[in-house]
């Protein structure tokens, strides 16, 4: 499993592959959604709602227990973006960049258009989903980022000045692409960060964090992960906020049992290298998933992307089995998550099988279009 689209593989490999898939994502959203109902709130206001041990379920934010925010958006259509980039390769059309812009910039849609009666048939299915029509406190830079059609680069970045987490918590599915090489996933996690945020710390963490994930779901140990993330910062100029981030995360485990102030002592998660270093010391300390979900949303600061981004390392990691089900039974969007989860995972390993110069599946084609 180590080469793009040559790798074979067996039963076995495709059963774990999707089922830490399912896992990173469902996981993610399931952080999402804990956090969404303390976001903005300091940990004694926390504290106060919810009790000395502060939020310990599923609460009603926008409107039910269980809704999900941008964050999980996002990171749909990031996955969206990267199965069309699969598909359009057969064209010769090979720029993942430019398939994941066109996606953010669905999604900028679902945030101006009342639902997906205007979408066409190019835009895909995930674009129809209904659901995903809902304004979840996104980020500004993620916003003006994608106000127009014009794609930032590394060379000229949207946003050069922003830092912020909106990068971060949705490029946990570049690292889903286990048959690239990790420089490969974090060249492009990085790329794809820098259409909505330019500044340095912005896009290497999001680099970083998929870096991570693709260790992880190819089954090493977050120790080793974070490693490899750091060996491929090392190179890269600004690195330095991102990577003292991370060795803060690594320092905090040694300091003692995890408690909300040594959560707190990493930052408010408000900006990409300290939500990164939360999501990482709640998902290294963390007992099981529940465990490390509750401590990465039980802080003053963004919680719902420092749950997101603990949620996707953990569900990675461990897997769909170890995510909590009384919690998953109310995830908003479950059905979809778990579909687009098996789509990606079936591109991954049988996408040869899909589409390719001996003829493609009218359906997949139908589902991500090349166009």
């Amino acid at each position: 499993m180590t080469t793009t689209g040559t790798a074979v593989w067996g039963r076995a490999e495709q059963q774990d592959f999707r089922s830490r898939v399912r896992g990173c994502l469902l996981g993610g959203a399931i952080g999402d959604a804990l956090g969404a109902s303390v976001e903005f709130h300091s940990l004694d206001e926390i504290r106060r709602e919810h009790g000395p041990e502060g939020l310990t379920d599923l609460v009603p934010a926008y409107g039910r227990r269980g809704a999900i925010t941008d964050d999980t958006q996002m990171s749909l259509f990031t996955v969206d973006g990267l199965i069309r980039a699969q598909v359009r390769r057969d064209t010769g059309a090979w720029h993942p960049p430019t398939d994941v812009h066109r996606a953010y910039l669905r999604w900028a849609a679902t945030q101006r258009e009342w639902g997906p009666d205007e979408r066409r048939e190019e835009d895909g299915w995930l674009a129809r989903q209904e659901w995903l029509y809902a304004r979840r406190a996104p980020g500004q830079a993620c916003l003006t980022g994608l106000g127009d059609d014009t794609m930032g680069t590394l060379a000229q970045p949207k946003n050069p000045d922003s830092k912020g987490c909106g990068a971060v918590m949705r490029s946990a599915p570049f690292g889903l692409l286990v048959g690239w090489e990790p420089q490969l996933v974090f060249q492009l996690a990085t790329e794809c960060a820098a259409q909505t945020h330019g500044h340095p710390t912005g896009y290497l963490a999001a680099g970083a964090f998929a870096v991570l994930i693709h260790s992880l779901a190819q089954g090493e140990p977050l120790d080793n992960a974070i490693q490899r993330a750091l060996a491929q910062l090392s190179a890269r100029p600004g690195h330095e906020e991102t990577s003292t981030a991370l060795k803060l995360a690594l320092g905090a485990v040694r300091q003692g049992l995890p408690t909300a102030a040594r959560v707190e002592s990493l930052g408010e998660g408000w900006t990409a290298e300290e939500a990164l270093a939360i999501g990482v010391y709640c998902a290294l300390v963390a007992e099981d998933v529940r465990h490390g979900l509750l401590l990465a949303v039980n802080h003053g600061g963004d919680s719902d992307s420092t749950g997101s981004i603990c949620g996707n390392l953990l569900g990675a990691l461990h897997g769909e089995t170890a995510l909590p089900p009384g919690w998953l039974a109310e995830l908003e969007g479950r059905a979809t998550i778990l579909e687009l989860a098996d789509d990606f995972a079936m591109e991954m390993t049988q996408g040869p099988a899909l589409h390719g110069p001996a003829g493609s599946a009218p359906g997949w084609l139908a589902r991500y279009p090349r166009s």
